[in-house]
């Protein structure tokens, strides 16, 4: 179930350069699972198009969600400017979410791919390795996956912090097995992953990060590549805002 309505923000908080954490009191909270995400609508008129931000935690005790976000644009500058206190249209929860499996799992964040692993590694019941890539040593988030995840591994582009180089490096480096992996970041880190998870014989899952448009599934502005032919589109085809983000990688083209 998904809601719209006027959220009020509870805090604001820039964990990083260029990245913020909004916490928000929605009812979308009630219904919303890891790997979900919400529509965020700008108050200027003139922008009709609404921002998809992953949930990075859900606290149905409190009615809230906590976005994270990086500003690229007019849209997230204008959130990153959000006040306690003032109010947000949003639409939420989309999409469908991380499946909960295994009695050990790693989960893979890299970049702004990293807020959306937070509440899955919460909530998972086993075991959970959590691998964190980041551009240099502005880890954000970082110190909250400890009490999280039984155990935390850092890869840094630079080799600011932890491994020298992407999460695969780091996962081939500590010679990592699970029985299922999530992950979520840009195609070629998921690419990676991916392939990974072929070689070790282990589950995966992978969340897009396409470009959306209305998040809804109508516009077929976020489509990606299939292995099979879709039901809906009769091609190729996924919709990532409405099949995924979440999808099998043995699902789609990455």
């Amino acid at each position: 179930m998904k809601v719209k309505e006027s959220a009020t923000v509870v805090a604001k908080k820039k964990l990083a350069e260029g990245v913020y954490s909004l916490e928000l009191e929605t009812n979308a909270s009630k219904y919303a699972v890891p790997g979900q995400f919400i529509n965020i609508f700008s108050n200027d008129k003139s922008k009709l198009l609404p921002r998809p931000i992953s949930i990075c935690e859900i606290n149905e005790l409190k009615n809230t969600l906590r976005v994270v976000f990086r500003v690229v644009g007019e849209g997230t500058t204008e959130f990153s400017e959000l006040q306690a206190g003032d109010t947000v249209e949003i639409l939420g929860p989309l999409g469908n979410g991380f499946p909960l499996e295994g009695e050990k799992a790693i989960v893979v964040g890299g970049g702004i791919g990293v807020p959306p692993m937070l509440e899955l590694a919460k909530q998972l019941k086993g075991s959970v390795t959590a691998v964190m890539g980041y551009r240099n040593d502005d880890l954000f988030l970082a110190d909250e996956f400890i009490d999280a995840a039984a155990d935390v591994i850092i890869a840094t582009d630079d080799g600011s912090v932890g491994v020298h180089g992407t999460v695969v490096d780091a996962m081939k480096e500590n010679e990592l097995t699970a029985d299922v992996i999530y992950a979520c970041g840009p195609k070629p880190m998921l690419r990676g992953v991916a392939q990974y998870a072929l070689e070790k014989g282990i589950k995966c899952y992978v969340s897009m990060e396409e470009r959306m448009a209305c998040g809804v599934g109508a516009c077929l502005g976020c489509v990606c590549q299939s292995k099979e032919v879709d039901d809906h589109s009769h091609v190729k085809n996924k919709r990532v805002c409405k099949d995924g983000p979440v999808f099998l990688s043995t699902e789609v083209e990455l």
